[in-house]
């Protein structure tokens, strides 16, 4: 619990740096045109769907239901949005970190290809859509309880954050595709929840993964260096 509290503390206390401010606007910006147009689309879709099947004839209360569908998917989808946006700028907030706080083990970091970043991104996105629709009947079922539903997306989404913030790290270092992740699955899931937390705040959610990412750094790094230790005393004995 310490480790992912102090990793979060000292991603927000980065945030300033200016590697890491450039790279906040750059996928703040992305994330909102794409956040637009994504429910713009979806807004005109469903209008248009509404006054073609002659529901409301295709008046307000359709145009209303077709606002308040795709805000609310808009809503649910922003945390997929938002992550997939940051994959392809992972690489630069994992460097900021490194050089700030990690400067020796960053010269043993290889570049990911882009063929990579673009697979990984796309695993992630693939990995949210799915596990977000299966648990969506069981949110459903769960709706009438007030916060069950809400719990359930929040658990999903704890476990997809808490693995694709410490990758990000993490996928830099590995000796091979087969290798697990050093990182404990508690603080990957505390992590995932915490961020996951932050994302339902208005505003402060375009920054929550930045400071996922940077946490995410922290974590992959402090894991990695038990490790090293471990294997440095294994040799020694």
């Amino acid at each position: 619990m310490n480790a992912v509290l102090q990793a979060l503390a000292r991603g927000f206390g980065q945030l300033g740096d200016p590697a890491i401010l450039a790279v906040m606007v750059r996928s703040v910006l992305v994330t909102l045109m794409i956040f637009a147009v994504f429910a713009g689309a979806l807004c005109a879709g469903l209008t248009w769907l509404f006054a073609w099947a002659g529901w409301a004839d295709g008046g307000w209360a359709s145009a209303a239901a077709a606002i308040v569908i795709a805000l609310l998917s808009a809503w649910l989808m922003f945390r997929v949005i938002a992550l997939a946006v940051l994959q392809f700028y992972a690489d630069r907030i994992v460097a900021a970190v490194e050089a700030r706080h990690f400067p020796d083990a960053a010269t043993s970091a290889r570049a990911l290809p882009l063929a990579e970043e673009v697979a990984n991104s796309l695993r992630g996105v693939g990995r949210a859509l799915a596990l977000n629709a299966l648990a969506l009947p069981v949110a459903g079922v769960l709706l009438v309880t007030g916060v069950g539903a809400a719990a359930v997306f929040l658990g999903v989404n704890a476990w997809l954050l808490g693995r694709e913030l410490t990758d990000m790290a993490w996928l830099r270092y590995r000796r091979s595709a087969q290798e697990p992740s050093p990182v404990p699955r508690a603080e990957r899931l505390m992590l995932g929840a915490a961020v996951a937390g932050i994302m339902l705040v208005p505003f402060v959610n375009l920054i929550a993964p930045i400071v996922g990412a940077a946490a995410g750094t922290h974590l992959a790094h402090g894991a990695m260096g038990l490790g090293r230790e471990r294997d440095r005393e294994r040799g020694n004995a």
